[in-house]
């Protein structure tokens, strides 16, 4: 029987037992919380326990109020490692499961390029460059040692290997949740000379990401950590360029630090509302215009009787409707339903491909008819001219969409992000049916555009040769020519050209669209300035103006 003397001390002692774990657990609570404001981690490196300590908050520091991050202080700690290792540490290899690292000296005067392997499941190791080259790799040129040498005989490198895992540490404000954008493989290269800052390389170091082949509405950048910017630091291309591959992309940049690939959609669904309202303003506005312009050629056409038998008008008209017609089913497509019956999406996807094909026709009937009226200009007489036009104009279109459409290629497209969310659904080509898509759309358009801009390189051949004969003549003489060209290229497409800029970046994306939906109004400026020049202009304007409403009579 325990007497109560010790039950009494028994009990005591369990109760400081648990007052003790209450304290331990209290403890690692608050050391956690101070581990991930880098409060007391904060240059302290050996033992390898505070680097996993602080590697712990790659998971914690999410996106949530719940914990309690100072990624500034976080990001720093990391970059401040690499100066460690250079510059206090004889450490010349680190290998965590988050972190692989390689540390040596290196003469300045050396005579090749330095390569290096980057396998994110290995140190670092220096590889010739004759060998076979790895996936993962870094080239560090001789002239940047040489350009240490008045210095330094001998500097210490630092390369490091870093996995960041999911969190928010060194994602910086450009790679928001809404943006849909990442760091590629969680992982960044660190190349470091200590204190000792390297920059504006004559000869830009080389890393090179190996990874599998990206969707075609993602894009890669190159990428280094910059902690000038902003309050915590984010990520900038400045100074580095970026060589997409199908499998690794190559990263030049002209300094050294912290470096990652970012992946990043082309349209992400901010970028695709913001063009979808570009696109339904500036089709609606070209669609009141091209009504504008085909209510003006009626009554042109009723109160002017030459005009009657004048082809240009007819032609300029022509692309009007078209181009009427594919901005209201383009605002009907953006409209989708997905109650939609697929028989319905199959006929409204087979419309739009019509009058898209329409419009590319007419434009590079525009084309031909401006060849024949400035270049040619003798023997250009054809019966039923018009009519053969019109012919080709509506007919073409439509025996390819038959074509197409006996292919079952017509229903339901999406454009998707990478984690496959849908951005923006239409009715148009089925995503299985790329080959119709790029024979009929690209690759018809990639004709057309190529003759169209020929033609006008002659014309505006022309146009100058005249003007500079005349020069001495009429002093306003360059700047309507150069007016003249713009408006041709209105009626010739020129503006559907920039689409073979798109991929430079999204800038492009956003001037091909502003400048395309605008075509109508740019039609109807041009139609205006043809057809009612100004009194003081009636005799001077533009020889290419003027002969459209000379020539064509010769088809009455």
């Amino acid at each position: 029987m325990v007497p109560p003397r010790a039950l009494g001390a028994l009990l005591v002692l369990l109760l400081l037992l648990l007052d003790s774990g209450e304290e331990t657990y209290t403890d690692n609570s608050e050391h956690s919380r101070n581990a991930c404001q880098g409060l007391i981690n904060m240059g302290l490196y050996d033992p390898p326990f505070f680097l996993e300590d602080t590697a712990k908050c790659f998971t914690k520091c999410r996106q949530s109020e719940d914990e309690s991050c100072d990624l500034d202080n976080l990001q720093r700690y990391w970059l401040d490692y690499e100066t460690h290792l250079v510059e206090k540490s004889l450490k010349e290899k680190v290998d965590l499961p988050f972190l692989k690292t390689f540390v040596k000296n290196f003469s300045t005067n050396i005579s090749e390029d330095l390569h290096f392997s980057l396998d994110p499941s290995q140190i670092p190791t220096q590889v010739m460059g004759n060998e076979h080259k790895p996936p993962d790799r870094v080239r560090l040129p001789r002239s940047l040692f040489a350009s240490l040498q008045s210095s330094n005989l001998e500097v210490r490198l630092a390369i490091s290997v870093l996995d960041i895992g999911a969190g928010n540490v060194f994602k910086g404000p450009r790679l928001s949740l809404e943006d849909d954008s990442r760091v590629l493989n969680n992982r960044l290269v660190g190349l470091s000379f200590g204190h000792m800052r390297v920059t504006g390389l004559a000869e830009p170091l080389e890393i090179t990401f190996s990874h599998q082949s990206q969707p075609p509405n993602m894009t890669l950048t190159c990428v280094f950590w910059d902690v000038t910017k902003g309050s915590t630091g984010d990520w900038s291309s400045k100074g580095c360029s970026t060589e997409i591959g199908a499998k690794g992309t190559v990263c030049r940049c002209d300094h050294l630090t912290f470096f990652a690939l970012l992946l990043r959609p082309v349209l992400d669904k901010v970028t695709v509302k913001a063009l979808t309202r570009i696109s339904q303003a500036g089709c609606g506005a070209s669609m009141i215009f091209l009504a504008f312009t085909i209510v003006l050629y009626i009554v042109l056409r009723f109160s002017w009787q030459r005009f009657k038998s004048e082809d240009a008008p007819k032609i300029h008209v022509a692309l009007s409707v078209s181009l009427f017609l594919l901005n209201l089913i383009f605002l009907i497509n953006m409209g989708y339903d997905p109650y939609m019956p697929e028989a319905t999406c199959w006929v409204q996807g087979a419309i739009f491909h019509y009058f898209l094909l329409c419009v590319f026709t007419w434009m590079v009937l525009e084309s031909l008819h401006l060849y024949l009226l400035v270049i040619r200009v003798f023997n250009t007489y054809f019966k039923h001219y018009f009519l053969k036009l019109n012919l080709v104009g509506w007919g073409l279109p439509a025996l390819i969409v038959i074509c197409t459409g006996t292919a079952n290629s017509y229903g339901l497209y999406t454009i998707r992000d990478e984690d496959n969310r849908i951005s923006l659904e239409l009715c148009w080509f089925l995503d299985t049916a790329d080959i119709a898509l790029y024979v009929t759309v690209h690759g018809y358009f990639l004709i057309t555009f190529l003759f169209s801009a020929a033609v006008l390189g002659l014309v505006a051949w022309k146009i100058f040769t005249l003007s500079n004969a005349t020069a001495g003549k009429k002093q306003r003489q360059h700047w309507k020519a150069v007016l003249t060209l713009v408006g041709l290229s209105s009626l010739v497409g020129m503006t559907w050209g920039l689409a073979i800029l798109t991929p430079l970046g999204l800038s492009t994306v956003y001037i091909f669209t502003l400048f395309n939906s605008l075509q109508g109004i740019f039609i109807f400026c041009w139609f205006i300035v043809l057809y009612f020049p100004s009194q003081s202009d009636v005799s001077s304007f533009s020889g290419t103006a003027r002969a459209e409403q000379t020539h064509t009579m010769s088809h009455e």
